[in-house]
């Protein structure tokens, strides 16, 4: 059951500023898809008429191997489209803002989810609160102080174990609750073997990502050479639109299959139960639109016993929020993708810097993002789009 409707006052949605926002990475990060050496987003800054401030990230990648959006496709959906929409509006809070991003609109779910999760940072700031309060009020839990976090580890360029296993040991040092790589086809059982090798004896999970990167069915062989290696999930192995190839492997695989790419909502995780498919979740804020449809999500996953865990894409330190107060809430069971600003950006560059303590952990903010953002930062690296 969720929490009781509170009768909140309506919030007037003055003005709303949009930005490109470009942090470089401390290193190029490589997928099956694609290598990035700057995170680029968008970020939405919503004004209401009494002074408070909420934030939001757009942060699809700038060309369409992760998603069909891209930041260009968003930057113009949300000037023409979906920004003018809310300028001016009276709404009851972000479910409302939900709606009404919706309506005509059909996917694009990164552009919404930059206006949507700026309306609950907004109602934060309003209510002198965090994120992850309000989503335990909309659910009736108590969320999670602390989150553990999991290191994403990309495919090394030069292809070699060796520096797969430098950098899993420095992630040991580091005190990270799990270990992910990531694999592709040609890139699987010789990593994950040296993964193994490096974990041995250290108590950490081990799982693997291929970002949708095999085909079904030519690579199921290799898909299942990987059931014997010992690892907590495998996660999106087959393209986002290949539900049944995902369904026949979970129900065969001793290892579970996580989906990620394939879980845009509600709507595609009854589909997957009612198929009786993969149950472990991969809860990825901006690809679902935002948090109201995260709140969908978690209730489904709550009635029916699916395991969730929370990603990211990654996104910057402000875009992160989100994703963090959604990871505090029961039903996250397994380690998040969230990581220290420094694994990505280096020391001094994000705009809010997310630290992670020696045992692994990561505190859930109890304030809105206002009060935590570096101005001085985001100055820098934010560039205003009129």
């Amino acid at each position: 059951m969720s929490a009781p409707a509170v009768k909140r006052p309506p919030m007037r949605i003055a003005r709303i500023d949009l930005f490109e926002l470009a942090l470089p990475l401390a290193e190029p990060f490589t997928i099956s898809g694609g290598t990035m050496t700057v995170r680029r987003s968008l970020v939405t800054l919503l004004h209401d008429d009494e002074g408070h401030r909420g934030y939001g990230e757009s942060p699809p990648f700038e060309l369409p191997f992760y998603s069909e959006e891209t930041l260009g496709s968003a930057r113009l959906l949300l000037r023409e489209v979906l920004i003018p929409r809310l300028i001016g509006r009276d709404v009851d809070g972000p479910e409302t803002v939900d709606a009404l991003l919706r309506e005509g609109v059909r996917g694009n779910p990164f552009a919404r989810a930059a206006l949507e999760t700026a309306a609950w940072d907004l109602e934060a700031h309003r209510r002198g609160t965090g994120i992850a309060a309000l989503l335990g009020e909309r659910l009736g839990v108590a969320p999670a102080a602390r989150i553990p976090c999991g290191v994403a580890l990309g495919i090394p360029p030069d292809r070699s174990t060796a520096t797969l296993v430098r950098w899993i040991e420095d992630a040991l040092a580091h005190g990270y609750r799990r270990v992910k790589i990531k694999i592709a086809p040609g890139w699987d059982a010789e990593p994950v073997a040296a993964a193994r090798g490096a974990l041995a004896g250290a108590g950490i999970p081990l799982t693997v990502d291929a970002n949708g990167g095999y085909e079904w069915p030519a690579h199921e062989s290799a898909v299942r050479a990987l059931d014997h290696a010992d690892l907590l999930y495998i996660e999106q192995p087959l393209p986002p639109d290949e539900l049944l190839g995902h369904v026949r492997l979970s129900q065969t695989l001793r290892t579970p299959v996580c989906v990620d790419e394939s879980l845009h909502g509600e709507g595609v995780g009854r589909q997957l139960l009612e198929l009786d498919g993969p149950r472990v979740w991969n809860v990825k804020v901006h690809r679902m639109g935002g948090l109201t449809e995260v709140c969908r999500v978690v209730r489904l996953a709550r009635e029916r016993g699916v395991r969730l865990w929370g990603g990211t894409m990654p996104e910057s330190g402000l875009g992160s929020q989100a994703a963090l107060a959604s990871a505090a809430m029961p039903g996250f069971v397994y380690p998040s993708d969230l990581e220290p600003s420094t694994r990505w950006f280096g020391p001094g560059v994000d705009v809010i810097e997310l630290v992670m303590a020696a045992d692994g952990t990561m505190e859930v903010p109890g304030t809105s993002i206002a009060g935590r953002l570096d101005e001085a930062r985001f100055r820098r690296a934010a560039r205003r789009l009129d």
